[in-house]
């Protein structure tokens, strides 16, 4: 799937004070996005709070961002959960028009075996009328997919595409990389390993700085790909400070303060999430105004 390959940003959603979705901001956003070379748009991951959206509200961001981006990029729809059966339901009941691929998050809190999470995606599979992307990050989900559990679905399952490995493990990526099919798309999840995943054979990312630094961000990953190593190492050393600051005290947070830094949002974050701390605003801040 060439559409997935390079730099794929996460979503954030815009806030007004009463906490209401600001249209006006996402669509901003999404021309941003667009103006500075990032590849697809990710709508609805962990990075846009999806789990504090209602039904009502997730619809408004599909359209609102649909609209905006008028079929310039492929896009990305997150729809996962731990409730296989809930998920299976979504996925044949949702409007998909305008979106390439899923996003499916592996099963959090319940901590299901490998076999658990591999029959899982394996509805999910059957049920999405759109290719799937599994999504991998331990650090929220309380469980690793295995190397050997994305092979099997890699293998075993037609409509599962590629994998976002957010478990930060290098070594972890570099096995997953050499065990799957050359097709199956190892996409990186994790902002500051995105460059060497990418030169050990990945297909670049889905990122959550990559929405408040596009332009350097995705020409970085784009070097990574045409294996122009110390052209790419350059910028991503000088992205490297941004990325640390933006999680320092979580997602969304960090990257809200960025861009309410840049003027182009409200900071503001529906609980149990809240804005990052002055003093890492502040840092932020600073960033910005070096770089």
């Amino acid at each position: 799937m060439e559409a997935f390959v390079g730099t794929g940003v996460a979503l954030i959603t815009p806030f007004k004070e009463d906490l209401s979705i600001d249209t006006d901001a996402l669509v901003n956003l999404v021309n941003d996005q667009i103006a500075n070379g990032i590849e697809y748009l990710v709508v609805l991951g962990t990075t846009g709070e999806s789990a504090s959206l209602n039904p009502e509200e997730k619809e408004l961001v599909k359209e609102t961002v649909k609209k905006a981006n008028n079929g310039r990029l492929p896009m990305v729809l997150g729809i996962g959960g731990n409730n296989t059966a809930a998920v299976v339901e979504e996925l044949k009941s949702a409007r998909l028009e305008g979106f390439d691929a899923i996003l499916s998050v592996s099963p959090y809190y319940n901590k299901p075996t490998q076999e658990g999470i591999f029959r899982h995606f394996k509805a999910v599979a059957e049920a999405s009328p759109l290719p799937v992307i599994v999504y991998n990050v331990p650090g929220r989900t309380a469980s690793n997919i295995l190397p050997e559990t994305i092979n099997r679905m890699a293998r075993e399952l037609d409509n599962i595409i590629g994998v976002k490995e957010a478990a930060g493990d290098m070594v972890q990526a570099m096995k997953l990389i050499s065990l799957v099919p050359e097709d199956f798309m190892v996409i990186s999840g994790d902002d500051m390993i995105t460059l060497p995943m990418t030169l050990a054979g990945g297909k670049g990312v889905i990122s959550v700085i990559g929405q408040g630094l596009p332009k350097e961000f995705s020409e970085m990953v784009r070097l990574g790909l045409q294996a122009e190593v110390a052209e790419a190492y350059k910028l991503h050393y000088r992205l490297a400070p941004s990325i640390e600051l933006i999680f320092a005290e979580g997602n969304p947070s960090g990257i809200k303060s960025l861009l309410a830094h840049k003027g182009m949002i409200q900071n503001h974050l529906r609980l149990p999430l809240v804005e990052a701390s002055e003093a890492l605003q502040d840092r932020i801040g600073d960033f910005l105004k070096r770089f």
